[in-house]
């Protein structure tokens, strides 16, 4: 087995796939017969250099430009924090230069797939038959937890589950902080693995539960109940009684075959390591690419962790008005960090960097692997739901639970999380998380639903992605991902404004 991975040709580093010593000759997976002596210890998923590489020149992973050379770096050494700096500065200017849609590697999935959904009066298709219980703020928070824990007990086996989805915000907001929060939760409550839903509000605060229910738009009232805790001589019993009659009718809902057109999945990566962009995020992108042509609906999102990397996603748009709105949504995110004084390549974070990850850049090239190669057809606001099908780009940021949620609330209805340094942590619908490397899915195989370490080893891309279609396909008809099984479910929204 070679000891180096090279990505593209063009690269002037390659990433080790165990411990390199000092003093060993090494050889990557291309087709050259040069070996590399390696000039000192190089980490497993770390860079080292496969030429010598100038001061100020760029070093090249995925093809394109990952940072700078902060001093000469000679051929065998290691490429990290100490001699690689990132390029990224401020705001750009971006011209629209469209590629032709590059499909190569993307390849149809059998119209045969199909997966066993709860297909919604709005034509939406859920993957689970839940009661949502719903906050408008902080305030009522544990009491929303005992009424869907009580309801729990009380309505066992009779639906998918009863869950309290709950935050600490609500009031004491403002302006477009407080529209954020409701505009989320809107979109949470008619969302489709939710056969029914319970808006629990406080009667005081600042996200009234009328402006909240105006925010969802037109909705089913009989699948959608609500009630206010300071208006209720027991806010409790009230609940109950409110989950009864939502058990009655989501109980009746049955399972049909559904095309995989129908399928919403949110595209996420946490704790990554340097085989991330190379196992995990690529094979996610094969599903990606395989659920945009079958008329689905892929969602990337994590706007700051596309810095560096934003110009393949606005090639990719398909016309100018979607190029505009990438661009937008990118620069807005770059003038949130400089309007906080902070630098917009504050990233990676400490366990990417000791995974191996040195700049931005390299992140963002390594993230939007999940994307595949499909043209983006939408970009959604924070708390927008999907609008039509074909890849879509979703503001919000690079926060695990933050960015998660609004996934879910976009219309995603499994989550495809990649990892290569592992998180117990899940969200409202079935989280997968796919490693990176087999040592961590060998480590905690309570965390890990997906290995897609093979593909170090040389189990083919296509092979791996067919495999990790087919347990899509079984979570989408009601198998439980390892978030389930372990009651990992939460939801974190996006504060941007002060607090009263």
């Amino acid at each position: 087995m070679h000891a180096l991975h090279l990505i593209d040709p063009s690269d002037n580093v390659a990433v080790a796939l165990r411990q390199l010593e000092p003093g060993e000759t090494v050889s990557s997976n291309d087709s050259s017969p040069d070996s590399l002596i390696v000039r000192e210890l190089i980490p497993s998923g770390h860079k080292v250099a496969l030429r010598a590489i100038a001061a100020g020149n760029a070093v090249v992973k995925y093809g394109w430009p990952i940072g700078r050379a902060r001093c000469d770096i000679e051929p065998g050494s290691l490429v990290h924090s100490q001699n690689l700096s990132t390029q990224l500065t401020g705001l750009n200017e971006y011209e629209y230069q469209p590629d032709a849609p590059f499909r190569a590697g993307i390849s149809s999935p059998p119209h045969s797939l199909t997966f066993m959904g709860y297909r919604r009066r709005n034509g939406r298709v859920g993957t689970r038959n839940e009661i949502w219980v719903v906050t408008t703020v902080g305030c009522v928070s544990r009491t929303a937890e005992r009424i869907a824990r009580l309801g729990s007990e009380r309505f066992a086996g009779r639906v998918d589950g009863v869950h309290a989805l709950t935050h600490p915000f609500g009031c004491s907001q403002l302006g477009d902080d407080l529209e954020h929060t409701r505009k989320l939760l809107a979109s949470l409550i008619v969302h489709p693995n939710a056969g029914g839903v319970l808006v629990v509000g406080l009667g005081c605060e600042s996200n009234q539960l009328s402006k909240l229910l105006a925010e969802v738009g037109d909705y089913d009232s009989e699948r959608i109940r609500s009630f206010s805790a300071q208006a209720s001589d027991d806010e409790i019993e009230e609940g109950l009684a409110a989950l009864q009659a939502l058990v009655a009718i989501v109980e009746c809902d049955e399972r049909e075959p559904c095309p995989l057109a129908a399928l919403t999945i949110g595209l996420k990566c946490g704790g990554s390591d340097g085989f991330s962009g190379i196992t995990a995020n690529p094979l996610v992108g094969r599903v990606a690419d395989q659920v945009c042509a079958a008329g689905g609906t892929p969602i990337l999102t994590e706007i700051p962790e596309v810095f560096g990397a934003e110009q393949l996603l606005m090639r990719r748009s398909v016309d100018a008005g979607v190029f505009a709105d990438v661009v937008s949504v990118v620069n807005r995110f770059k003038q949130y960090f400089l309007d906080h004084g902070q630098p917009i390549y504050e990233n990676p974070s400490p366990g990417n960097i000791a995974g191996g990850i040195t700049t931005l850049e390299e992140k963002s090239l390594g993230a939007v692997q999940k994307g595949g190669h499909a043209p983006v057809s939408q970009v959604l606001l924070y708390g927008e739901r999907a609008r039509k099908p074909g890849l879509a780009l979703l503001e919000a940021p690079g926060n695990d639970a933050v960015s998660s949620t609004a996934l879910v609330a976009a219309g995603a209805t499994i989550l495809l999380f990649t990892t290569g340094r592992g998180t117990p942590l899940g969200f409202p619908v079935p989280t997968l998380k796919i490693a990176s490397n087999s040592a961590l899915a060998q480590k905690k195989p309570r965390w890990i639903d997906f290995d897609a370490g093979p593909v170090l080893a040389g189990t083919n891309l296509e092979q791996a992605a067919s495999q990790l279609m087919q347990l899509i396909l079984d979570t989408a008809s009601g198998k439980p991902a390892r978030n389930e099984l372990n009651d990992e479910r939460e939801i974190a929204i996006w504060k941007t404004g002060v607090t009263l």
